[in-house]
Protein backbone atom coordinates (compact mmCIF):
# COMPACT_ATOMS: atom_id res chain seq x y z
CA UNK A 1 0.00 0.00 0.00
CA UNK A 2 2.44 2.49 1.08
CA UNK A 3 4.28 1.89 -2.10
CA UNK A 4 1.35 2.46 -4.63
CA UNK A 5 0.80 5.32 -2.37
CA UNK A 6 4.47 6.54 -3.29
CA UNK A 7 3.75 5.94 -6.86
CA UNK A 8 0.91 7.91 -7.16
CA UNK A 9 2.28 10.70 -5.79
CA UNK A 10 4.40 11.73 -8.81
CA UNK A 11 5.89 15.27 -7.73
CA UNK A 12 4.67 14.93 -4.23
CA UNK A 13 7.06 12.08 -3.47
CA UNK A 14 9.61 14.27 -1.43
CA UNK A 15 6.51 15.11 1.06
CA UNK A 16 5.61 11.75 1.53
CA UNK A 17 9.57 11.02 2.62
CA UNK A 18 9.93 13.67 5.15
CA UNK A 19 6.31 12.27 6.50
CA UNK A 20 7.61 8.67 6.64
CA UNK A 21 11.28 9.87 8.17
CA UNK A 22 9.02 11.78 11.17
CA UNK A 23 7.16 8.59 11.10
CA UNK A 24 9.97 5.69 11.80
CA UNK A 25 11.27 7.91 14.33
CA UNK A 26 7.85 7.84 16.11
CA UNK A 27 8.27 4.25 15.86
CA UNK A 28 11.44 4.14 16.97
CA UNK A 29 11.40 6.21 20.14
CA UNK A 30 8.01 4.62 21.13
CA UNK A 31 9.75 1.33 20.65
CA UNK A 32 13.04 2.20 22.72
CA UNK A 33 11.15 4.14 25.43
CA UNK A 34 8.92 0.62 26.21
CA UNK A 35 12.00 -1.63 25.98
CA UNK A 36 13.30 0.85 28.86
CA UNK A 37 10.63 -0.68 31.06
CA UNK A 38 11.95 -4.24 31.38
CA UNK A 39 15.03 -2.70 33.19
CA UNK A 40 12.60 -0.43 35.44
CA UNK A 41 10.17 -3.07 36.28
CA UNK A 42 12.98 -5.33 36.75
CA UNK A 43 15.23 -3.21 39.37
CA UNK A 44 12.00 -2.31 41.19
CA UNK A 45 10.80 -5.79 42.02
CA UNK A 46 14.21 -6.50 43.31
CA UNK A 47 13.87 -3.37 45.45
CA UNK A 48 16.94 -0.94 43.61
CA UNK A 49 14.51 2.29 43.64
CA UNK A 50 17.92 3.72 42.56
CA UNK A 51 18.56 1.52 39.84
CA UNK A 52 15.12 2.11 38.70
CA UNK A 53 15.07 5.94 38.85
CA UNK A 54 18.62 5.93 36.47
CA UNK A 55 16.22 4.57 33.59
CA UNK A 56 13.84 7.56 33.93
CA UNK A 57 15.79 10.06 32.17
CA UNK A 58 16.09 8.16 29.33
CA UNK A 59 12.33 7.23 29.57
CA UNK A 60 11.20 11.25 29.51
CA UNK A 61 13.51 11.66 26.78
CA UNK A 62 12.18 9.36 24.60
CA UNK A 63 8.36 10.44 25.44
CA UNK A 64 9.33 13.98 24.73
CA UNK A 65 10.77 12.82 21.49
CA UNK A 66 7.32 10.75 20.66
CA UNK A 67 5.49 13.58 21.65
CA UNK A 68 7.37 15.70 19.20
CA UNK A 69 7.75 13.29 16.22
CA UNK A 70 3.93 12.40 16.70
CA UNK A 71 2.67 16.26 16.51
CA UNK A 72 5.19 16.82 13.44
CA UNK A 73 4.14 13.20 11.73
CA UNK A 74 0.55 14.29 11.71
CA UNK A 75 0.68 17.82 10.64
CA UNK A 76 3.03 16.72 7.43
CA UNK A 77 0.48 13.30 6.87
CA UNK A 78 -2.35 15.43 6.71
CA UNK A 79 -0.50 18.22 4.25
CA UNK A 80 0.71 15.62 2.21
CA UNK A 81 -3.09 13.55 2.07
CA UNK A 82 -4.38 17.24 0.87
CA UNK A 83 -1.57 17.79 -1.57
CA UNK A 84 -1.93 14.13 -2.91
CA UNK A 85 -5.94 14.64 -3.58
CA UNK A 86 -5.70 17.69 -5.20
CA UNK A 87 -2.33 16.31 -7.43
CA UNK A 88 -4.41 13.10 -8.03
CA UNK A 89 -7.81 15.51 -9.37
CA UNK A 90 -5.78 16.84 -11.43
CA UNK A 91 -3.89 13.85 -12.90
CA UNK A 92 -6.48 12.21 -13.46
CA UNK A 93 -8.28 15.16 -15.30
CA UNK A 94 -5.07 16.02 -17.41
CA UNK A 95 -4.71 12.31 -18.72
CA UNK A 96 -8.66 11.89 -18.73
CA UNK A 97 -8.89 14.83 -21.68
CA UNK A 98 -5.36 12.53 -23.36
CA UNK A 99 -8.31 9.51 -23.95
CA UNK A 100 -9.80 8.37 -26.82
CA UNK A 101 -13.35 9.80 -26.62
CA UNK A 102 -14.12 6.21 -27.23
CA UNK A 103 -12.94 5.07 -23.79
CA UNK A 104 -15.78 6.90 -22.30
CA UNK A 105 -18.48 4.30 -22.35
CA UNK A 106 -21.17 4.51 -19.70
CA UNK A 107 -19.66 1.68 -17.01
CA UNK A 108 -16.41 3.59 -17.78
CA UNK A 109 -18.06 6.54 -16.87
CA UNK A 110 -19.60 5.23 -13.57
CA UNK A 111 -16.38 3.95 -12.64
CA UNK A 112 -14.34 7.21 -13.47
CA UNK A 113 -17.00 9.04 -11.20
CA UNK A 114 -16.66 6.83 -7.72
CA UNK A 115 -12.74 7.09 -8.12
CA UNK A 116 -12.58 10.61 -8.62
CA UNK A 117 -14.63 11.42 -6.22
CA UNK A 118 -14.89 8.83 -3.59
CA UNK A 119 -11.50 7.13 -4.47
CA UNK A 120 -9.22 9.76 -4.13
CA UNK A 121 -10.72 11.02 -0.84
CA UNK A 122 -10.40 7.56 0.72
CA UNK A 123 -7.01 7.48 -0.67
CA UNK A 124 -5.92 10.65 1.05
CA UNK A 125 -7.66 9.80 3.92
CA UNK A 126 -5.51 6.27 4.32
CA UNK A 127 -2.88 8.82 3.73
CA UNK A 128 -3.82 10.93 6.50
CA UNK A 129 -4.71 8.22 9.33
CA UNK A 130 -3.80 4.92 8.27
CA UNK A 131 0.28 4.80 6.92
CA UNK A 132 1.06 6.31 10.64
CA UNK A 133 -0.62 3.57 12.69
CA UNK A 134 0.70 0.89 10.00
CA UNK A 135 4.39 2.32 10.16
CA UNK A 136 4.75 2.98 14.01
CA UNK A 137 3.16 -0.49 14.97
CA UNK A 138 5.77 -2.29 12.21
CA UNK A 139 8.70 -0.18 13.22
CA UNK A 140 8.22 -0.20 17.20
CA UNK A 141 6.75 -4.30 17.22
CA UNK A 142 10.95 -4.86 15.29
CA UNK A 143 12.83 -2.72 18.18
CA UNK A 144 10.80 -4.46 20.51
CA UNK A 145 11.53 -8.17 19.82
CA UNK A 146 15.17 -6.94 18.89
CA UNK A 147 15.14 -5.80 22.31
CA UNK A 148 13.43 -8.88 23.82
CA UNK A 149 16.15 -10.82 21.76
CA UNK A 150 19.02 -8.79 23.87
CA UNK A 151 17.41 -9.73 27.11
CA UNK A 152 16.29 -13.30 26.20
CA UNK A 153 17.31 -14.57 22.59
CA UNK A 154 14.66 -17.71 23.25
CA UNK A 155 11.81 -15.71 23.84
CA UNK A 156 13.05 -13.43 21.16
CA UNK A 157 13.24 -16.29 18.78
CA UNK A 158 9.63 -17.58 19.32
CA UNK A 159 8.38 -13.77 19.03
CA UNK A 160 9.95 -13.76 15.42
CA UNK A 161 8.80 -16.88 14.48
CA UNK A 162 4.84 -16.40 15.66
CA UNK A 163 5.26 -12.63 14.24
CA UNK A 164 5.91 -14.47 10.85
CA UNK A 165 3.30 -17.07 11.60
CA UNK A 166 0.74 -13.51 12.01
CA UNK A 167 2.09 -12.23 8.83
CA UNK A 168 1.03 -15.54 7.18
CA UNK A 169 -2.65 -15.88 8.50
CA UNK A 170 -2.56 -12.36 7.50
CA UNK A 171 -2.27 -12.83 4.07
CA UNK A 172 -4.66 -15.72 3.87
CA UNK A 173 -7.43 -13.12 5.68
CA UNK A 174 -6.20 -10.86 3.22
CA UNK A 175 -7.01 -13.07 0.11
CA UNK A 176 -10.02 -14.43 1.63
CA UNK A 177 -11.40 -11.28 1.48
CA UNK A 178 -10.24 -9.84 -1.80
CA UNK A 179 -12.28 -11.50 -4.43
CA UNK A 180 -15.49 -10.09 -2.17
CA UNK A 181 -14.40 -6.88 -2.04
CA UNK A 182 -13.88 -6.73 -5.85
CA UNK A 183 -17.04 -7.96 -6.11
CA UNK A 184 -18.82 -5.00 -4.07
CA UNK A 185 -16.49 -2.73 -6.02
CA UNK A 186 -18.08 -3.76 -8.93
CA UNK A 187 -21.41 -3.89 -7.69
CA UNK A 188 -21.23 -0.55 -6.27
CA UNK A 189 -20.48 0.90 -9.94
CA UNK A 190 -23.42 -1.42 -11.01
CA UNK A 191 -25.59 0.85 -8.56
CA UNK A 192 -24.13 4.05 -9.44
CA UNK A 193 -24.95 3.44 -13.10
CA UNK A 194 -28.55 2.21 -12.38
CA UNK A 195 -29.72 5.24 -9.88
CA UNK A 196 -28.11 7.80 -12.36
CA UNK A 197 -30.41 6.37 -15.05
CA UNK A 198 -33.34 5.84 -12.57
CA UNK A 199 -33.24 9.99 -12.28
CA UNK A 200 -32.43 10.74 -15.86
CA UNK A 201 -35.09 8.88 -16.89
CA UNK A 202 -38.06 10.35 -14.86
CA UNK A 203 -40.19 11.13 -17.75
CA UNK A 204 -40.27 8.15 -19.33
CA UNK A 205 -41.19 6.20 -16.26
CA UNK A 206 -43.71 8.01 -15.55
CA UNK A 207 -44.95 8.25 -18.99
CA UNK A 208 -45.69 4.23 -18.58
CA UNK A 209 -46.83 4.71 -15.26
CA UNK A 210 -43.72 2.78 -13.73
CA UNK A 211 -42.54 5.95 -11.67
CA UNK A 212 -44.57 4.79 -8.23
CA UNK A 213 -43.54 1.12 -9.07
CA UNK A 214 -39.70 -0.36 -8.02
CA UNK A 215 -37.57 0.00 -10.84
CA UNK A 216 -36.55 -3.55 -11.91
CA UNK A 217 -33.27 -2.54 -12.78
CA UNK A 218 -32.37 -0.81 -10.04
CA UNK A 219 -34.12 -2.86 -7.61
CA UNK A 220 -32.10 -5.84 -9.14
CA UNK A 221 -28.91 -3.68 -8.66
CA UNK A 222 -29.17 -3.03 -4.87
CA UNK A 223 -30.30 -6.24 -3.84
CA UNK A 224 -27.15 -7.98 -5.46
CA UNK A 225 -25.18 -5.31 -3.90
CA UNK A 226 -26.72 -5.85 -0.74
CA UNK A 227 -26.04 -10.02 -1.10
CA UNK A 228 -22.03 -9.19 -1.95
CA UNK A 229 -21.93 -6.74 0.94
CA UNK A 230 -23.39 -9.79 3.24
CA UNK A 231 -20.91 -12.20 2.08
CA UNK A 232 -18.11 -9.86 2.46
CA UNK A 233 -19.09 -8.87 5.85
CA UNK A 234 -19.28 -12.07 6.98
CA UNK A 235 -15.84 -13.34 5.31
CA UNK A 236 -14.38 -10.18 7.23
CA UNK A 237 -15.47 -11.63 10.84
CA UNK A 238 -14.07 -14.40 9.97
CA UNK A 239 -10.88 -12.95 9.00
CA UNK A 240 -10.78 -11.00 12.19
CA UNK A 241 -11.32 -13.97 14.08
CA UNK A 242 -8.66 -16.17 12.76
CA UNK A 243 -6.26 -13.07 13.34
CA UNK A 244 -7.39 -12.46 17.24
CA UNK A 245 -7.18 -16.07 17.41
CA UNK A 246 -3.71 -16.88 16.01
CA UNK A 247 -2.19 -13.52 18.56
CA UNK A 248 -3.62 -14.86 21.32
CA UNK A 249 -2.16 -18.73 20.73
CA UNK A 250 1.26 -17.08 19.93
CA UNK A 251 1.02 -14.77 22.86
CA UNK A 252 -0.11 -18.53 24.93
CA UNK A 253 3.19 -19.91 23.64
CA UNK A 254 5.58 -16.97 24.42
CA UNK A 255 4.10 -17.54 28.00
CA UNK A 256 4.51 -21.01 28.66
CA UNK A 257 8.46 -20.89 27.43
CA UNK A 258 9.01 -18.26 29.54
CA UNK A 259 7.09 -20.17 32.64
CA UNK A 260 9.44 -23.12 31.79
CA UNK A 261 12.35 -21.06 31.14
CA UNK A 262 11.51 -19.01 34.72
CA UNK A 263 10.74 -23.12 36.62
CA UNK A 264 14.18 -24.39 35.11
CA UNK A 265 16.20 -21.10 36.48
CA UNK A 266 17.28 -19.60 32.64
CA UNK A 267 15.80 -16.39 33.61
CA UNK A 268 15.34 -14.49 36.44
CA UNK A 269 11.54 -14.10 38.15
CA UNK A 270 11.68 -9.91 37.93
CA UNK A 271 13.13 -10.52 34.28
CA UNK A 272 10.27 -12.46 33.33
CA UNK A 273 8.00 -10.45 34.34
CA UNK A 274 9.47 -7.50 33.04
CA UNK A 275 9.41 -9.28 29.30
CA UNK A 276 5.79 -10.69 29.62
CA UNK A 277 4.68 -7.05 29.95
CA UNK A 278 6.48 -6.12 27.03
CA UNK A 279 5.77 -9.18 25.29
CA UNK A 280 1.54 -8.33 26.09
CA UNK A 281 2.36 -4.65 24.70
CA UNK A 282 3.93 -6.14 21.54
CA UNK A 283 1.06 -8.15 20.37
CA UNK A 284 -1.07 -4.62 20.76
CA UNK A 285 0.33 -3.39 17.98
CA UNK A 286 0.90 -6.84 16.07
CA UNK A 287 -3.45 -7.07 16.25
CA UNK A 288 -4.04 -3.73 15.46
CA UNK A 289 -2.14 -4.45 12.39
CA UNK A 290 -4.34 -7.39 11.55
CA UNK A 291 -7.22 -5.30 12.02
CA UNK A 292 -6.23 -2.53 9.54
CA UNK A 293 -5.95 -5.17 7.16
CA UNK A 294 -9.16 -4.78 5.15
CA UNK A 295 -8.86 -0.84 5.22
CA UNK A 296 -5.51 -1.54 3.50
CA UNK A 297 -6.48 -3.67 1.12
CA UNK A 298 -9.36 -1.64 0.48
CA UNK A 299 -7.00 1.50 -0.32
CA UNK A 300 -4.53 -0.63 -2.41
CA UNK A 301 -7.44 -1.87 -4.16
CA UNK A 302 -8.72 2.27 -5.19
CA UNK A 303 -4.37 2.99 -5.72
CA UNK A 304 -4.58 0.11 -8.27
CA UNK A 305 -7.98 1.40 -10.15
CA UNK A 306 -6.35 5.20 -9.85
CA UNK A 307 -2.94 3.59 -11.45
CA UNK A 308 -5.38 2.02 -13.89
CA UNK A 309 -6.87 5.27 -14.99
CA UNK A 310 -3.25 6.93 -15.51
CA UNK A 311 -2.07 4.40 -17.04
CA UNK A 312 -4.37 3.70 -19.95
CA UNK A 313 -2.55 4.37 -23.13
CA UNK A 314 -3.16 8.33 -24.46
CA UNK A 315 -4.04 9.17 -28.37
CA UNK A 316 -1.01 8.59 -30.01
CA UNK A 317 -0.21 11.56 -30.76
CA UNK A 318 2.67 12.08 -33.44
CA UNK A 319 6.08 13.71 -32.74
CA UNK A 320 6.11 15.79 -35.63
CA UNK A 321 3.13 16.74 -36.39
CA UNK A 322 2.29 17.54 -40.29
CA UNK A 323 0.25 20.82 -41.15
CA UNK A 324 -3.10 20.64 -42.71
CA UNK A 325 -2.70 21.35 -46.54
CA UNK A 326 -5.73 21.62 -47.64
CA UNK A 327 -8.43 23.61 -45.30
CA UNK A 328 -12.03 22.40 -45.38
CA UNK A 329 -11.41 19.35 -47.19
CA UNK A 330 -12.69 15.73 -45.61
CA UNK A 331 -11.40 12.11 -47.08
CA UNK A 332 -12.11 9.20 -46.19
CA UNK A 333 -10.37 6.26 -47.64
CA UNK A 334 -10.77 3.04 -48.08
CA UNK A 335 -11.98 3.06 -43.78
CA UNK A 336 -12.58 -0.18 -42.46
CA UNK A 337 -13.67 0.26 -38.48
CA UNK A 338 -15.11 -1.66 -35.77
CA UNK A 339 -15.86 -1.67 -31.74
CA UNK A 340 -14.71 -3.70 -29.12
CA UNK A 341 -16.77 -6.34 -29.88
CA UNK A 342 -14.82 -7.20 -32.76
CA UNK A 343 -18.10 -6.65 -35.05
CA UNK A 344 -17.43 -4.47 -38.55
CA UNK A 345 -19.12 -1.04 -38.70
CA UNK A 346 -17.25 0.43 -41.87
CA UNK A 347 -16.16 -1.59 -44.69
CA UNK A 348 -13.94 0.12 -47.50
CA UNK A 349 -15.84 3.55 -47.41
CA UNK A 350 -14.15 6.08 -49.22
CA UNK A 351 -15.81 9.73 -49.57
CA UNK A 352 -14.26 12.98 -50.27
CA UNK A 353 -16.41 16.57 -49.17
CA UNK A 354 -14.97 19.26 -50.76
CA UNK A 355 -14.00 22.84 -49.21
CA UNK A 356 -17.19 24.89 -49.12
CA UNK A 357 -20.05 21.49 -49.89
CA UNK A 358 -22.33 20.18 -48.34
CA UNK A 359 -22.50 16.74 -48.03
CA UNK A 360 -25.33 14.84 -46.78
CA UNK A 361 -25.31 11.08 -45.46
CA UNK A 362 -28.24 8.98 -45.69
CA UNK A 363 -29.01 5.45 -44.83
CA UNK A 364 -30.43 2.94 -42.44
CA UNK A 365 -30.11 2.80 -38.61
CA UNK A 366 -26.92 1.06 -37.91
CA UNK A 367 -25.40 2.15 -40.96
CA UNK A 368 -22.39 3.86 -39.74
CA UNK A 369 -23.50 7.41 -39.92
CA UNK A 370 -22.52 8.33 -36.53
CA UNK A 371 -19.29 6.32 -36.68
CA UNK A 372 -18.17 8.41 -39.46
CA UNK A 373 -18.60 11.66 -37.72
CA UNK A 374 -16.57 9.66 -34.73
CA UNK A 375 -13.84 8.66 -36.84
CA UNK A 376 -13.68 12.04 -38.39
CA UNK A 377 -13.16 14.17 -34.92
CA UNK A 378 -11.29 11.21 -34.01
CA UNK A 379 -13.07 9.58 -31.24
CA UNK A 380 -11.35 6.75 -32.36
CA UNK A 381 -8.25 5.52 -34.87
CA UNK A 382 -9.34 3.33 -37.82
CA UNK A 383 -8.65 -0.14 -38.39
CA UNK A 384 -7.90 0.41 -41.57
CA UNK A 385 -7.66 2.91 -44.87
CA UNK A 386 -7.17 6.38 -43.64
CA UNK A 387 -9.25 9.67 -42.48
CA UNK A 388 -7.48 12.98 -43.53
CA UNK A 389 -9.36 16.22 -42.48
CA UNK A 390 -7.65 19.92 -43.93
CA UNK A 391 -5.60 17.43 -46.06
CA UNK A 392 -3.50 15.77 -43.32
CA UNK A 393 -4.24 12.14 -42.21
CA UNK A 394 -5.90 12.96 -38.67
CA UNK A 395 -3.13 10.64 -36.93
CA UNK A 396 -1.01 13.21 -37.84
CA UNK A 397 -2.27 16.19 -36.62
CA UNK A 398 -2.22 17.26 -32.55
CA UNK A 399 -5.54 17.13 -30.94
CA UNK A 400 -5.81 20.60 -30.84
CA UNK A 401 -5.40 21.39 -34.49
CA UNK A 402 -8.11 19.02 -35.15
CA UNK A 403 -10.58 20.27 -33.17
CA UNK A 404 -9.52 23.61 -33.84
CA UNK A 405 -10.82 22.65 -37.70
CA UNK A 406 -13.94 20.58 -36.63
CA UNK A 407 -17.40 22.31 -34.85
CA UNK A 408 -19.71 19.63 -33.95
CA UNK A 409 -23.85 19.75 -33.53
CA UNK A 410 -24.94 16.70 -32.10
CA UNK A 411 -28.57 14.99 -32.11
CA UNK A 412 -28.07 14.72 -28.22
CA UNK A 413 -26.84 17.92 -27.16
CA UNK A 414 -25.43 18.86 -23.80
CA UNK A 415 -25.31 21.86 -22.14
CA UNK A 416 -23.42 22.53 -19.05
CA UNK A 417 -25.42 23.73 -16.04
CA UNK A 418 -24.59 27.32 -16.31
CA UNK A 419 -25.63 30.55 -17.85
CA UNK A 420 -27.33 30.27 -21.08
CA UNK A 421 -24.98 32.84 -22.43
CA UNK A 422 -21.32 30.58 -21.06
CA UNK A 423 -23.15 28.00 -22.64
CA UNK A 424 -23.01 29.75 -26.33
CA UNK A 425 -19.47 31.23 -25.44
CA UNK A 426 -18.62 27.47 -24.84
CA UNK A 427 -17.77 28.00 -28.47
CA UNK A 428 -15.45 30.42 -28.75
CA UNK A 429 -13.91 31.59 -25.20
CA UNK A 430 -12.51 34.48 -26.48
CA UNK A 431 -15.64 36.03 -28.30
CA UNK A 432 -16.23 39.78 -27.79
CA UNK A 433 -19.74 40.03 -26.55
CA UNK A 434 -21.39 41.45 -30.31
CA UNK A 435 -19.51 38.23 -31.87
CA UNK A 436 -21.60 35.80 -29.22
CA UNK A 437 -24.89 37.66 -29.97
CA UNK A 438 -24.45 37.53 -33.64
CA UNK A 439 -24.04 33.94 -33.27
CA UNK A 440 -27.27 33.50 -31.26
CA UNK A 441 -29.47 35.86 -33.54
CA UNK A 442 -28.58 33.80 -36.43
CA UNK A 443 -29.04 30.87 -34.73
CA UNK A 444 -32.43 31.89 -33.62
CA UNK A 445 -31.79 32.26 -29.67
CA UNK A 446 -32.24 35.33 -29.36
CA UNK A 447 -35.81 34.34 -28.98
CA UNK A 448 -35.28 32.01 -26.51
CA UNK A 449 -34.11 35.12 -24.17
CA UNK A 450 -36.92 36.64 -24.11
CA UNK A 451 -39.00 34.23 -22.21
CA UNK A 452 -36.18 33.00 -19.99
CA UNK A 453 -36.68 34.34 -16.53
CA UNK A 454 -32.97 36.00 -16.08
CA UNK A 455 -32.34 36.24 -19.68
CA UNK A 456 -28.80 36.02 -21.09
CA UNK A 457 -28.22 34.94 -17.33
CA UNK A 458 -30.55 32.06 -16.78
CA UNK A 459 -28.53 28.89 -16.03
CA UNK A 460 -30.14 26.31 -17.96
CA UNK A 461 -29.72 23.36 -16.09
CA UNK A 462 -28.16 19.78 -15.98
CA UNK A 463 -27.88 18.87 -19.24
CA UNK A 464 -30.34 22.22 -20.90
CA UNK A 465 -32.97 20.65 -18.61
CA UNK A 466 -34.53 23.94 -18.67
CA UNK A 467 -34.83 24.49 -22.44
CA UNK A 468 -36.59 22.31 -24.88
CA UNK A 469 -35.30 19.74 -27.32
CA UNK A 470 -35.30 22.51 -30.11
CA UNK A 471 -33.57 24.78 -28.24
CA UNK A 472 -31.05 22.97 -26.69
CA UNK A 473 -29.96 22.10 -30.79
CA UNK A 474 -30.25 26.21 -31.25
CA UNK A 475 -27.15 26.55 -28.29
CA UNK A 476 -25.33 23.85 -30.05
CA UNK A 477 -25.87 25.57 -33.53
CA UNK A 478 -24.88 28.90 -31.71
CA UNK A 479 -21.48 27.27 -30.58
CA UNK A 480 -21.04 26.26 -34.19
CA UNK A 481 -21.12 29.31 -35.60
CA UNK A 482 -19.26 31.57 -33.37
CA UNK A 483 -16.43 28.76 -33.53
CA UNK A 484 -16.56 29.41 -37.35
CA UNK A 485 -14.38 26.51 -38.03
CA UNK A 486 -13.85 25.52 -41.36
CA UNK A 487 -15.57 22.53 -41.08
CA UNK A 488 -19.11 21.13 -39.55
CA UNK A 489 -20.33 17.88 -38.58
CA UNK A 490 -24.52 18.68 -38.05
CA UNK A 491 -26.47 15.32 -36.48
CA UNK A 492 -29.50 16.33 -37.55
CA UNK A 493 -32.38 15.74 -35.25
CA UNK A 494 -34.53 12.83 -36.32
CA UNK A 495 -37.71 14.15 -33.91
CA UNK A 496 -40.46 16.24 -35.51
CA UNK A 497 -39.26 19.83 -34.15
CA UNK A 498 -41.58 22.27 -34.28
CA UNK A 499 -42.06 24.94 -37.35
CA UNK A 500 -40.32 27.55 -35.47
CA UNK A 501 -37.33 25.56 -34.49
CA UNK A 502 -37.29 23.67 -37.65
CA UNK A 503 -37.27 26.55 -39.05
CA UNK A 504 -34.35 27.96 -37.40
CA UNK A 505 -32.38 24.75 -37.72
CA UNK A 506 -32.88 24.52 -41.34
CA UNK A 507 -31.68 28.61 -41.45
CA UNK A 508 -29.04 27.85 -39.64
CA UNK A 509 -27.44 25.02 -41.67
CA UNK A 510 -27.71 26.85 -44.77
CA UNK A 511 -25.90 29.80 -43.21
CA UNK A 512 -23.17 26.43 -41.99
CA UNK A 513 -23.11 25.43 -45.67
CA UNK A 514 -22.20 29.01 -47.07
CA UNK A 515 -19.33 29.68 -44.73
CA UNK A 516 -17.50 25.91 -43.80
CA UNK A 517 -17.50 22.21 -45.30
CA UNK A 518 -21.17 20.87 -44.08
CA UNK A 519 -21.28 17.26 -43.63
CA UNK A 520 -24.73 16.44 -42.02
CA UNK A 521 -26.73 13.28 -41.47
CA UNK A 522 -29.63 14.24 -43.10
CA UNK A 523 -33.42 12.58 -41.64
CA UNK A 524 -35.27 15.54 -43.67
CA UNK A 525 -35.90 15.84 -47.53
CA UNK A 526 -35.35 19.56 -47.39
CA UNK A 527 -31.72 19.10 -46.10
CA UNK A 528 -30.96 16.04 -48.59
CA UNK A 529 -31.96 17.94 -51.61
CA UNK A 530 -30.20 20.99 -50.45
CA UNK A 531 -26.77 18.71 -50.39
CA UNK A 532 -24.41 19.17 -53.16
CA UNK A 533 -23.57 15.54 -52.71
CA UNK A 534 -25.43 12.68 -51.26
CA UNK A 535 -23.43 9.71 -49.09
CA UNK A 536 -25.79 6.96 -49.29
CA UNK A 537 -24.67 4.07 -46.61
CA UNK A 538 -25.55 0.38 -46.62
CA UNK A 539 -26.75 -1.89 -44.07
CA UNK A 540 -23.01 -3.70 -44.11
CA UNK A 541 -21.59 -0.25 -43.55
CA UNK A 542 -20.01 0.24 -46.99
CA UNK A 543 -21.06 3.00 -49.32
CA UNK A 544 -23.69 2.26 -52.00
CA UNK A 545 -23.61 5.23 -54.70
CA UNK A 546 -22.72 8.78 -53.94
CA UNK A 547 -24.06 11.67 -55.95
CA UNK A 548 -26.76 14.83 -56.26
CA UNK A 549 -30.27 14.38 -55.59
CA UNK A 550 -30.90 13.96 -59.63
CA UNK A 551 -28.49 11.73 -60.17
CA UNK A 552 -29.08 9.29 -57.22
CA UNK A 553 -32.76 9.04 -59.01
CA UNK A 554 -31.74 8.69 -61.87
CA UNK A 555 -30.27 5.43 -61.25
CA UNK A 556 -32.34 3.89 -59.15
CA UNK A 557 -31.38 1.71 -56.45
CA UNK A 558 -31.28 2.48 -52.35
CA UNK A 559 -31.53 6.10 -52.51
CA UNK A 560 -34.98 5.79 -54.67
CA UNK A 561 -36.16 3.37 -51.90
CA UNK A 562 -34.59 5.71 -49.41
CA UNK A 563 -36.54 9.02 -51.40
CA UNK A 564 -40.02 7.42 -52.14
CA UNK A 565 -40.21 5.83 -48.20
CA UNK A 566 -39.66 9.51 -46.91
CA UNK A 567 -41.94 11.14 -49.42
CA UNK A 568 -44.64 9.20 -48.33
CA UNK A 569 -44.40 9.52 -44.93
CA UNK A 570 -44.17 13.39 -45.37
CA UNK A 571 -47.45 13.14 -46.77
CA UNK A 572 -49.25 10.67 -43.71
CA UNK A 573 -51.97 12.75 -42.05
CA UNK A 574 -53.54 11.58 -38.56
CA UNK A 575 -57.80 11.30 -39.52
CA UNK A 576 -60.09 10.47 -36.69
CA UNK A 577 -61.26 6.53 -36.61
CA UNK A 578 -65.05 6.05 -37.25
Amino acid sequence: MIRGFYTILGSERARMVVFLSWVVLYGVAQGLAMLTLVPITENLLDGDLSAAAKWLWPLAVLVLICAVSAYIQSLKGMTMALYAMRMLHHRLGDHMVTLPLGWFTRERIGDVSQIAVKGTMFVGSTGAHYITPVVVNTVSSVVVVLGICFFDWRIGLLMVAGTLVLMYVGKLSSQFLSKAERRKRAEAVKVNNRVLEYARCQAVLRAFGAADSAHVPLAEALGQQARVGKSMLWRSILGILLNGLTVQVVFSAVLALGAWLAVAGHIEPALLVAVFGLAARFFGPIGELAELGSTLRMSTDEINRITGVLDTDRMPVPDQPKPITEPGAVELSKVAFGYDNGTPVLRDVSLRAQPGTMTALVGPSGSGKSTIFRLIARFYDVDGGSVKVGGTDVRDQETGALMGQLSQVFQDVYLFDDTLWENIKLGRPDATDDEIRAAAETAGVTSIVDRLPDGWQTVVGEGGSALSGGERQRVSIARALLKDAPIVLFDEATSALDPENESHVAESIRRLADRSTVIVIAHKLSTVIAADQIVVLDDEGGVDDIGTHDELLGRGGRYTEFWNQRTAAAGWTLTPSS
